[in-house]
């Protein structure tokens, strides 16, 4: 049986064997662990750095170090762990973004992702290439890519080198209302093409692909086709992965996400002032009754956020759920987590995507065969079709042909006798005209020829030459 291989994922200059992204997913669900086994098997490892300090124990006494310590630790621990490649997802509103930035750029990871704004001012640029660390922001539009694009290339005379775009069907914070993540014209599969087209410009000018890797509710090896024959060169995958041995989420964290029903996936507002996507559980129902009150916020990692309004810390409710206590916290999920069945290794996951791919592949090639064979039916039949009417059209053509000439015989064969008639007519009277002529010369010659005889009886010595004149009449 053929077989269909994924194709490879190139961000800047580096290369994966694999065009999947591991899915950043913060608050210690995404660490060293599963990204290094993600990359293990050619894909693209994500330690997510947002409130990755509460992992350390000094987390409430120093949250801004803890933060900074504990991507060193996770980012060492996963270079030791593999040679393949990891990135770090770094929320750019976050108040320690330029610390844990700078992290970044001493430790090289091979990528970094920019989500939760607009990277625009304040990136080290030159620094982040000079460590080779690849640079992609995290997008909801074709508008944001354009001003992040546009802002780059008038203040660093540099491009991002990758976008990762993350439609409305994602989990965690959401970069849409709530109006619009029911709007069919906010579907990933509307955005993508549209982000696509929004890049070629940039690709121009700067002479370098710029791949869009999509995201956001992406489940199956069939998700990852079709996003790749949108315009994508890569997917980013979260949900699927938070169910592996390999995350670093307690086991009932991900048991929450294999007993959700689509019905427990829901819509929240987050402290922070954003729409995030959820698994429905007592937390979140106490938090719509008010019933929940505690509110312990470590620092003020984010200026937008509002914990006391909130009635709670999203990051102490995130690292409780990942925890496993989800009686003080809930978890993030896709809008597919629903279909997830059970708990696998992040190979056999990886292997079952490429199997799906294939199939996918297979799918379509017997679906394009089958239309190509319909179309040359089609063109047979209509070849048949045209054949058979054009002999009609030759007969009839040619019996109005034979039509047309008998006519003008016929015209031609009535003019000429008519011609022929005048002809003969002409004739006639000249015949007649010339006889009338000669008979009246004759009479003439009859009495000249009388009166000479008579002249000549009368006077016989002067016409002696009359019988010579009269011969020759």
């Amino acid at each position: 049986m053929e077989t269909f291989e994924l194709p490879q994922l190139q961000i800047g200059k580096m290369r994966a064997s694999l065009p999947i992204v591991q899915g950043g997913m913060g608050v210690g669900v995404s660490l060293s662990r599963l990204a290094a086994a993600v990359a293990d098997e050619g894909g693209i490892g994500v330690i997510a750095a947002n409130a990755i300090g509460m992992i350390e124990p000094d987390y409430f006494e120093n949250g801004r170090a803890a933060n900074i310590r504990a991507l060193r630790k996770e980012l060492g621990k996963a270079r030791a762990a593999t040679d393949g490649l990891i990135g770090v997802n770094l929320m750019v509103a976050t108040n320690d973004f330029d610390e844990l930035l700078s992290v970044i750029v001493e430790e090289k990871p091979d990528v970094v992702f920019l989500g939760a704004g607009l990277p625009l001012k304040g990136i080290p640029v030159r620094e982040l290439r000079a460590a080779n660390v690849a640079i992609a922001p995290i997008v909801s539009s074709a508008r944001a890519t354009k001003v992040i694009f546009s802002f780059w290339e008038k203040r660093y005379q540099d491009v991002p080198d990758a976008v990762i775009l993350e439609g409305p069907k994602a989990g965690g914070h959401l970069g849409f209302s709530e109006e619009q993540i029911g709007d069919p014209a906010h579907a990933l599969e509307v955005l993508l093409p549209e982000v696509v087209s929004a890049l070629k410009p940039f690709e121009a000018r700067f002479s370098r692909s710029i791949p869009v890797v999509a995201a956001g509710g992406i489940y199956s090896g069939d998700d990852i086709y079709l996003c790749l024959c949108l315009g994508a060169k890569g997917i980013q995958m979260g949900t699927r992965f938070v169910v592996t041995h390999e995350c670093d989420a307690d086991l009932r964290f991900k048991e929450a996400y294999l007993r959700c029903r689509e019905e427990d996936l829901t819509l929240i507002k987050s402290p922070v002032g954003m729409i995030g996507r959820a698994i429905k559980n007592r937390f979140l129902e106490e938090l719509a009754t008010h019933k929940h009150v505690k509110v312990r916020c470590p620092w003020r990692c984010l200026e937008s956020c509002d914990a006391k309004e909130a009635g709670y810390c999203i990051s102490v409710a995130l690292d409780n759920a990942r925890r496993g206590n989800l009686d003080e916290g809930y978890a993030f999920a896709g809008a597919n987590a629903y279909r997830t069945e059970r708990i696998l290794s992040v190979k056999e996951l990886v292997d079952g995507l490429r199997i799906e791919f294939g199939s996918a592949v297979r799918s379509r090639i017997f679906s394009l065969r089958e239309d190509y064979t319909r179309s040359v039916n089609g063109v047979l039949s209509l070849k048949g079709e045209y054949a058979a009417s054009l002999s009609r059209l030759i007969e009839d053509y040619e019996a109005a042909f034979d039509q047309r000439v008998s006519g003008l015989m016929e015209s031609a064969n009535s003019y000429l006798c008519g011609l022929k008639e005048s002809y003969d007519s002409s004739i006639r009277r000249m015949k007649d005209s010339y006889r009338a002529r000669l008979d009246s010369v004759r009479e003439e010659y009859e009495r000249v020829v009388e009166r000479a005889n008579e002249m000549r009886k009368l006077f016989p010595e002067k016409f002696w030459d009359f019988e010579r004149s009269e011969a020759l009449f």
